[in-house]
């Protein structure tokens, strides 16, 4: 995607930032797998994607202001890349998995985590919505892919 993401300013132990750490670990990692089964302008898209993601990584090491969480020396992926089309698919997925760790990071309290993280939600639907198109696959029903519906409709049941 073009552009840089939001700078922060604001250094934060928050849990929030955390997991969505974790997640770019994760994405960083899938990328790194999903690469080997693709060839051409795809696997330079994946390879670019793959930088992207290690920067974001980067910056929110950068803004933890404690321990940041350590990668895992391997993750289960959600889709087996046997293929061009699984590989993109497993790329969709990771973007997936990321949206629910950036609108998490949105509820914090300081406006420049805000901005850093609504974009950072923008960018993993939009790369998500890429691979999907690539792979073939249809767009999800969900407009925010992996989220409960209780945080996608927030309003409380009567009663409440």
């Amino acid at each position: 995607m073009k552009g840089q993401p939001p700078a922060v300013g604001t250094r934060s132990d928050a849990e929030a930032v955390q997991r969505a750490l974790a997640a770019e670990h994760a994405a960083v990692y899938g990328y790194g797998v999903l690469g080997a089964r693709l060839a051409g302008t795809l696997r330079g898209i994946a390879k670019a994607v793959w930088v992207e993601h290690r920067a974001q990584r980067d910056r929110l090491i950068a803004i933890v202001s404690g321990t940041p969480v350590a990668a895992a020396p391997a993750y289960r992926l959600p889709v087996r890349p046997t293929s061009a089309r699984s590989a993109a698919q497993l790329a969709a997925a990771l973007e997936d998995g990321l949206v629910p760790a950036y609108v998490g990071l949105a509820g914090v309290s300081s406006p420049d985590l805000r901005a850093f993280a609504a974009d950072g939600a923008r960018r993993s639907v939009a790369r998500s919505a890429a691979w999907r198109s690539r792979a073939g696959v249809a767009m999800p029903a969900d407009a925010f892919p992996g989220l409960p519906d209780s945080a996608v409709d927030p309003r409380p049941e009567p009663g409440e």
